[in-house]
C-alpha cells in the first residue's frame, strides 16, 4: 500500500498503485439562463453519468461505489444528489453513494477518494464525477422559520455567494491581487482570454469535443422500483452539444469593457471564466477490474495534492499543489507533456503561469473555462477527462490537471498515458 504524505506547510498528498481512468463523458456546458437552465443538476449528472459507463464498457451493475460531487444546491432533491445520480445510471439499489464537496476542486476530490477507497480495498471500481445547474442557484431566505421583522425580509442570492469569500474578497479579488503582484495587464489578460477563446473554437472545429459530450434531448430516465424522472428541454431542442459559452472574440471588442471587481482592474466579463450549467463524469477503476475485463483505460492515476494558501490569492493554488504533486511522484516539470489548469480568470491562469514557469504551448491546448465555462464541481472532472483524452492524441506520457479551489486551495493530479 502507497503511503501519503502530509505538511502543514505544503499540504497533503499520496501516490498510486495501478488506479485508472477507464473513460468518461460530459454534458455540453449550458450558458446562464441557456438551454439547460431548468435541468436539474441531478438529471444532468445522470446524463453524464450514463454515458460515461457506456464509453468505459463498464455496466452499472459492476460498478462498487458512487462519489459524486455538487457545490451549489439548486434542485429540490440535491440531498439526494449522488445516490439518485447512481440509481437512475443503473446502479444498483445496494452500491453506496457519497456527496464530496472542496468547492471548484470537487469534481478532482471525487476521482481522490475514489482511488483512496480502492488503494485501501473497500472498492475495485467506482463512478465519479460532479454537476452543476447554476441558473438554478435558488434566492434564498435564512431563518423563514423564526418568522421576520416587520418589512423586514431579506433574501440571499446564492449564486454570488457562491463567488464571494466572506472571510477575505470576492473570487475575481483575488485575481485582481494576484495580477498586482505579477504586473499583469488587463492588455495581457484579454490576449490570453482570446487565445482561450480561439483554441476552444479550434478544437469545436476539428470535432475534439464530441468524443467527450453527450447529445442531449428530452428524455425519461427510469430504474426498476424507481419512479421516472421527466427531463424536458425547448421544444426545439435535439441532440444538444453545443457548449454555448464559447463565442468569437476580438481583441478590440474585449478591451472596451469594463473591469468588474476593481477600479482600473484587468478582470472583465471577457476574460473570465464563463457561469454555465453542466456535468462530467468518469469511471475509476483498478487493475484487477481493468485486466479481468478487457477493459483499456484513458489513463493511470498516478497522485495527487491538495495545499492551501491565503484566501486573498486563492487564484495561485495551483502552484503549491502542482510543487506537491511532482514531489511525491518523485517528477519535475520537464517531465509533464501537457497541462490543464482551470481558467477561473486570466489573470489567475498567467499568475501560476510566471510562478510555475509554465510553457504556454503545452497548457489548455483545448481552451478552458474562459471559453466553455466553469461548472463548479464538474471542472476538475472534465479537466481530467479533457487531458486523458488529448495524451493519448499526442501520445504525452504525463500530464497535470489542476484547479485553484474558493477559499484559498488547490489540488493537483498527475495522469499517465500508458500506450506512450
Amino acid at each position: 500500500m502507497m503511503k501519503g504524505f502530509h505538511d502543514k506547510e505544503k499540504g497533503f498528498g499520496i501516490p498510486y498503485d495501478d488506479i485508472y481512468l477507464v473513460n468518461g463523458a460530459r454534458t455540453p456546458f449550458g450558458r446562464l439562463s441557456g438551454t439547460l437552465g431548468l435541468v436539474s443538476p441531478t438529471d444532468l449528472g445522470i446524463y453524464a453519468s450514463r454515458a460515461a459507463l457506456e464509453k468505459s464498457d463498464v455496466k452499472g451493475e459492476d460498478i462498487d461505489q458512487v462519489m459524486y460531487a455538487n457545490i451549489g444546491q439548486s434542485s429540490g432533491d440535491s440531498y439526494f444528489l449522488p445516490r439518485h445520480v447512481g440509481l437512475y445510471s443503473g446502479i444498483p439499489m445496494s452500491v453506496p453513494a457519497v456527496m464530496l464537496q472542496r468547492i471548484c476542486g470537487s469534481g478532482f476530490e471525487t476521482i481522490i477518494a475514489a482511488a483512496e477507497q480502492m488503494t485501501l480495498g473497500k472498492a475495485a471500481s467506482a463512478l465519479c464525477g460532479g454537476t452543476e445547474n447554476m441558473t438554478l442557484s435558488p434566492t434564498a431566505s435564512f431563518g423563514n422559520r423564526m418568522g421576520y421583522a416587520l418589512g423586514r425580509l431579506n433574501f440571499v442570492d446564492m449564486l454570488w455567494e457562491a463567488l464571494n469569500d466572506t472571510a477575505a474578497v470576492p473570487m475575481g479579488c483575488t485575481a485582481e491581487n494576484v495580477a498586482n503582484k505579477h504586473g499583469i495587464t488587463k492588455e495581457e489578460a484579454n490576449e490570453f482570454a482570446k487565445l482561450s477563446i480561439d483554441r476552444a473554437l479550434a478544437a469545436v472545429e476539428r470535432g475534439f469535443f464530441k468524443d467527450e459530450i453527450v447529445p442531449m434531448n428530452s428524455t425519461v430516465f427510469e430504474g426498476e422500483g424507481l419512479k421516472p424522472r421527466k427531463v424536458r428541454l425547448g421544444k426545439r431542442v435535439q441532440d444538444f452539444v453545443t457548449d454555448e459559452n464559447i463565442r468569437p472574440s476580438k481583441l478590440e471588442d474585449m478591451a472596451k469593457l469594463p473591469s468588474v471587481f476593481a477600479k482600473d482592474g484587468v478582470q472583465t466579463a471577457a476574460n473570465s471564466s464563463g457561469i454555465v450549467d453542466g456535468a462530467a463524469s468518469v469511471v475509476i477503476a483498478n487493475k484487477e477490474f481493468v485486466d479481468s475485463r478487457g477493459l483499456k483505460p484513458l489513463s493511470r492515476v498516478v497522485a495527487s495534492a491538495t495545499s492551501a494558501l491565503d484566501p486573498n490569492f486563492m487564484a495561485l493554488g495551483p502552484v503549491p499543489s502542482i510543487r506537491l504533486v511532482l514531489e511525491i511522484a518523485g517528477m519535475s516539470l520537464d517531465d509533464i507533456g501537457l497541462i490543464e489548469i482551470n481558467e477561473a480568470f486570466a489573470a489567475q491562469y498567467l499568475g501560476c503561469e510566471k510562478e510555475l514557469e509554465l510553457d504556454r504551448n503545452i497548457c489548455n491546448v483545448n481552451g478552458g473555462a474562459i471559453a466553455l465555462g466553469h461548472p463548479l464541481a464538474a471542472t476538475g472532472t472534465r479537466l481530467s477527462l479533457t487531458l486523458s483524452r488529448e495524451m493519448q492524441i499526442r501520445g504525452v506520457k504525463y500530464g497535470i490537471a489542476a484547479a485553484c479551489i474558493g477559499g484559498g486551495q488547490g489540488t493537483a493530479m498527475i495522469f499517465e498515458n500508458m500506450n506512450a
